[in-house]
């Protein structure tokens, strides 16, 4: 693999990973005792199956390889980057993320399958390409998410305050884990307008969880000063501005992640209806007729479907930080359950 020049703010973090445990050393065999290796298994033994890998494996790799620091869109399938890479400036995102598991992607990809059927005269006519989201240009499986932030970027000095506050607001957030359901097929566009993403619809789970989520993203975000997602800024309550400095940061002894995690136990607006999960993308605009077409794709095999999400995650940089949502006991008695 070739090596990657990587700019000053991206090698920072980079030293600041926790480098990975070393490879336990074999123990030596007994003598006389017999090995067991591939060579000696007999035809018709079944492998083992190799147990899942834990849930930090994949935000260690988070990110793909930088190619070039330059938006060059023929590297990157016509793609255009949204946000442009500038020197001490670090892309943001929160989101809630889903890795299927084998059953579930032969199901996504059957339904994605489905939909190429249905846009197959649409995509000769012009030239419509869909591009999975399923799987890397490589092959491997990617995870999936549902967005609870826009892509915001965050200055240098900003990232420990924000990740601060954001850890705050979501422990107190007294959101717990919960499951949401796969209810529609359909197109929605970034902000740019630059993609359009085939998307499935979510329900909306019991406990709300969606809504109150996406008010602690917004408050939080708001806080440095970054746009919300789906609000306006009109609808949005900020938290109290004394005690903020001009570049955004929190003083240690006010994070104000009270206000931000009060404000979420009651969202003023159901945003329910624009959650959702990318499985694929187009750089083409779809029609309504296309629109039409992928709302005939069969989802009964969606029947039962049941997301589950235990965790918020905050991707700055290309740095991963993992938050996990607090049970009924730790809501209950606080930390730890003291």
């Amino acid at each position: 693999m070739a090596l990657v020049a990587y700019s000053d703010s991206e090698s920072e973090t980079e030293n600041t990973r926790p480098s990975s445990p070393s490879p336990p050393r074999p123990a030596k065999r007994l003598r006389g005792e017999q090995t067991s290796t591939s060579s000696s298994k007999k035809d018709g033994d079944k492998a083992t199956s190799l147990p899942p890998l834990p849930t930090g494996f994949h935000d260690l790799y988070a990110h793909s390889t930088r190619v070039s620091v330059r938006d060059d869109p023929s590297l990157h399938g016509g793609r255009k980057r949204v946000i442009p890479h500038v020197e001490g400036n670090w892309p943001t995102h929160l989101y809630l993320e889903w890795y299927p598991s084998k059953t579930e992607v032969s199901i996504l990809n059957d339904i994605l399958s489905q939909a190429r059927g249905q846009l197959e005269e649409k995509e000769k006519e012009k030239e419509m390409k869909i591009h999975t989201l399923l799987y890397s240009d490589l092959g491997a499986q990617l995870p999936l998410h549902i967005s609870l932030s826009r892509p915001v970027v965050l200055v240098t000095e900003q990232r420990q305050p924000f990740s601060e506050l954001f850890r705050d607001a979501v422990l107190d957030s007294g959101v717990n884990p919960f499951d949401v359901t796969l209810v529609g097929l359909d197109w929605v566009s970034n902000y740019e307008k630059t993609r359009w993403f085939l998307v499935l619809r979510v329900q909306r789970p019991e406990n709300d969880g969606l809504n109150r989520l996406l008010k602690v993203s917004n408050q939080s975000l708001a806080v440095f000063g970054q746009p919300p997602l789906y609000e306006t800024l009109s609808q949005q309550s900020l938290p109290e501005s004394r005690g903020r400095s001009k570049k955004g940061t929190l003083p240690r002894d006010k994070k104000g992640a009270d206000k931000t995690a009060k404000a979420s136990e009651q969202p003023a607006v159901d945003y329910s209806h624009c959650f959702h999960i990318s499985i694929a993308w187009s750089l083409n605009e779809p029609s309504p007729e296309d629109r039409e077409r992928v709302a005939n794709v069969d989802l009964s095999a969606l029947r039962g479907f049941r997301v589950h999400f235990s965790s918020v995650k905050a991707k700055i940089g290309n740095n991963v930080l993992n938050l996990a949502l607090p049970t009924k006991k730790l809501h209950e008695r606080g930390f730890a359950g003291f």
